[in-house]
């Protein structure tokens, strides 16, 4: 109810939970079957792939680390959650193993800038006794990715992986433009309480 009731935690919820559902699956789920199918590679492609994603992860929470005090982070959410789409429509059509690890660092940095800033964002701006079931609550965000990965075995079957991981980068990019729009005034404003440094 008290996430319900404050527009900034419940877009922040929708936008953890569509992330879930649209980027997770693609990057991290569906890793091994780009792995043997797309790149023709071992367990050892397999992990420079994962290693690819988590380093780009690693250096944007370097980076976030060291700019956080001038950063709006419900803006922040917003446009990097949106370039991580980019990203994986981008990882789609990488042709090489190579450019493949390439591409995935460059999606896991941009996925830390995004993450990083939605939990900063729910714990800044929720009252204190709330903040441990706040937490919880977006945990359970993550039931968007087990939909998300039993819809893409079908839809990968039936047209392919480069077509769905496009199909799930639009759909994604589309809702995250959608829950910008919807809460601008708690999420875009640089006055607005979400978007407090």
């Amino acid at each position: 109810v008290y996430v319900w009731n404050t527009p900034h935690l419940l877009a922040t919820m929708c936008l953890a939970f569509l992330v879930n559902l649209t980027a997770y699956p693609l990057v991290n789920g569906l890793l091994p079957y780009v792995a043997k199918e797309v790149y023709r590679t071992d367990q050892t492609g397999l992990g420079y792939l994962v290693a690819g994603f988590a380093g780009g992860a690693l250096l944007g929470s370097i980076a976030l680390s060291r700019g956080s005090g001038r950063l709006r982070p419900a803006r922040m959410m917003l446009v990097f959650c949106g370039a991580w789409h980019v990203a994986m429509l981008g990882f789609a059509f990488m042709g090489t193993h190579l450019h493949g690890v390439i591409a995935l660092m460059v999606t896991g940095f941009v996925q830390s800038l995004g993450m990083v800033p939605m939990a900063a964002l729910l714990l800044r701006n929720s009252e204190p006794a709330f903040r441990g079931r706040i937490m919880g609550l977006r945990m359970l965000a993550i039931y968007g990715l087990p939909v998300g990965l039993l819809v893409a075995g079908p839809l990968i079957a039936r047209f392919g992986y480069r077509e769905t991981t496009c199909l799930y980068g639009i759909v994604g990019l589309i809702f995250v433009a959608a829950i910008g729009f919807r809460w601008r005034e708690h999420l875009w404003r640089a006055d607005a309480p979400a978007n407090r440094r």
